[in-house]
């Protein structure tokens, strides 16, 4: 039974042309390729950046089959290859010659006044802001313990894999994959007289969660961005943070090492 490559593609030059040449490729090696998604799939190729690949397992549906990246953007840090690798991705891929990293995703569920509730799930982040670009007054609890009245711009909720990604440009810290939690980071906290608020990152292990209830005289609308998808919600009566049990699986080929990646892309 011939192997199906799903290919998905950022829309800029270099990128077609990429995929243009992978398709070629693969087709002479006797791949079924395809653009539609397709749930047998063996593999998903993404050709771009970092914001290709979320785009593509958002519109996919965090889809269970091994992913790639072909890096044609600027960090790639999803991305493990560079276009000239094409032949060694083919050759390593067809012998079997890799391994898979499943990485965790972050849940955020949205309860309403009104009684209804609403789930996103995030590779990288969950952000909860004022949808007006005001301060946000958050009451935060972890694990059923009130901990703080939180005032600020927003709070960040990373995963490991999304440690890199905004939550690093905030301060927080960058997390090996390897390890199984979630990093609440404050995004401009207030720390007056009148408001004190945590100042530096917060890490939570897998089986605790982060509840979050609006200040009911301060908040008027939500905006929940989860990877850089935003929903606004303006009768939230309260949020939970927990991990998802939804996992997206990297395709690794020997010799990659997260620490080593981190080093190229960072410093």
């Amino acid at each position: 039974m011939e192997k199906k490559i799903i290919i998905f593609t950022r829309d800029d030059a270099t990128s077609k042309n990429t995929e243009r040449i992978l398709r070629k490729k693969l087709d002479n090696t006797g791949y079924l390729v395809t653009s539609s998604y397709c749930p047998d799939a063996d593999l998903l190729v993404c050709i771009g950046g970092d914001g290709t690949f979320l785009e593509a397992i958002h519109k996919f549906d965090f889809p269970s089959m091994p992913i790639i990246g072909i890096n044609t953007g600027h960090l790639g840090f999803f991305q493990e290859l560079m276009p000239a690798k094409m032949d060694d991705f083919i050759f390593n891929f067809s012998n079997n010659k890799y391994s898979l990293q499943p990485l965790s995703t972050v849940k955020i569920q949205i309860n309403t006044k009104s009684g209804e509730t609403y789930e996103h799930i995030g590779l990288n982040e969950v952000i909860i802001k004022n949808s007006n670009a005001r301060t946000v007054h958050l009451n935060m609890s972890i694990g059923g313990s009130f901990i703080e009245r939180y005032s600020g711009d927003g709070i960040l909720v990373a995963t490991p894999a999304g440690s890199t990604a905004y939550n690093y440009s905030l301060g927080g810290s960058i997390v090996d994959p390897r390890l199984n939690l979630l990093q609440v980071t404050p995004m401009a906290p207030m720390n007056t007289t009148a408001y004190r608020s945590f100042t530096s990152s917060v890490l939570l292990p897998s089986e605790l969660s982060l509840d979050l209830i609006p200040d009911m005289y301060e908040e008027s609308a939500l905006s929940i961005i989860y990877d850089g998808f935003r929903k606004t919600y303006d009768n939230a009566r309260s949020l939970t943070v927990s991990f998802s049990d939804i996992k997206v699986n990297l395709l690794r080929f020997e010799g990659y090492d997260f620490w080593t990646k981190v080093k190229s892309k960072f410093l």
